[in-house]
């Protein structure tokens, strides 16, 4: 019994096409009887892609179609013996490469992540920046990122969490008051581009959160921590609310409420607007109010009380005028 072949449709030939195409370029050489076996089609019906392949390929610069441009085969071995050679292969074998300035700007990324003290694998990451390197279309510029003290007082930090030991600092507070403190690390976190330590403190004698670039002086000591992270009460969330702390009202644009992030309280409602969201946030002071609302520049709009929207309008106001002055 005779069985016959349904032509391909339209689809099923590209498909047909591009699969040919990697199994002839991972087939140095290979017969037609082979190359049929393995589709499960005509052995003709290879020789006809094959003719088809060789007048394929890509518009050069011209926008018009050179030798270069286009697959080739060792026609003779494929005329006489039925044997597929590629001897010249086009855009399938092209990987993409970066530019010059974006190998740049991966590298200095890379290097910028290499400082971080989560990222203990130098040796991969000085690999990856080589590769970008040698792969690039063009040798990328060199470019370094400096190390600041932040950096300095992160490594040392997240030393002494996993050490398990005291650490001493001064500290300066949102007001601008600044104390030596004392305290037993428990937790490095960071929000956005801003890093938080979160320990007991020996002086408050409570859990407190210190931004780290609030954070000079450091010293880790000898002293093994007197406190666990098992031992206190350590919320999940990075901020935390106090009797003390002044309740805003605010109207934000709805999509925006995430990114105020712990400052809405969980049980805050929110009552629609005209196009807006109005709710309220819990901060300990002012300060940390202006620099929330600076962070979302015409996403939020501080309604009430008239203390904060003051304390906000003042600051803006003197951040603008700083700009007017002359050098």
């Amino acid at each position: 019994m005779v069985r016959k072949v349904q032509p391909l449709r339209a689809q099923d030939k590209l498909v047909y096409l591009l699969a040919l195409v990697p199994y002839l370029m991972d087939h140095d050489r290979v017969s037609v009887a082979e190359a049929a076996a393995h589709f499960g089609v005509p052995e003709q019906q290879i020789r006809d892609a094959v003719r088809l392949i060789a007048v394929s390929g890509i518009p050069g610069e011209t926008a018009t179609y050179q030798d270069s441009d286009l697959f080739d085969i060792a026609w003779d071995d494929f005329e006489e013996n039925d044997q597929i050679v590629l001897t010249h292969m086009v855009a399938i074998d092209d990987s993409p490469r970066f530019s010059a300035r974006e190998a740049s700007a991966l590298i200095v990324g890379l290097q910028y992540l290499s400082g971080l003290p989560e990222h203990a694998d130098r040796a991969a990451i000085a690999s990856l920046m080589s590769k970008l390197s040698r792969g690039a279309s063009a040798q990328p510029t060199a470019m370094a990122v400096e190390a600041s003290e932040l950096d300095e007082t992160l490594s040392l930090m997240r030393e002494s969490v996993a050490a398990g030991t005291q650490i001493e600092f001064d500290y300066r507070n949102s007001r601008g008051e600044s104390e030596r403190r004392h305290i037993d690390p428990l937790r490095v976190e960071s929000v956005d581009t801003d890093w938080y330590v979160r320990g007991w403190c020996h002086s408050r004698e409570d859990v407190r959160t210190f931004r780290v670039d609030r954070i000079s002086q450091p010293a880790m000591t000898s002293d093994a921590i007197t406190h666990t992270a098992g031992d206190v009460n350590l919320p999940e969330t990075l901020f935390d609310t106090s009797p003390e702390d002044i309740e805003v009202t605010i109207e934000v644009v709805e999509s925006a409420i995430a990114l105020l992030g712990d400052y809405v309280a969980k049980d805050a409602q929110l009552v629609p607007t005209s196009d807006r969201v109005r709710t309220t946030v819990r901060v300990p002071h002012f300060h940390g109010l202006k620099r929330l609302i600076a962070g979302l520049p015409g996403v939020v709009t501080v309604v009430a009380p008239s203390e904060a929207r003051e304390a906000v309008a003042r600051w803006t106001r003197a951040g603008a005028h700083r700009y007017t002055e002359l050098p």
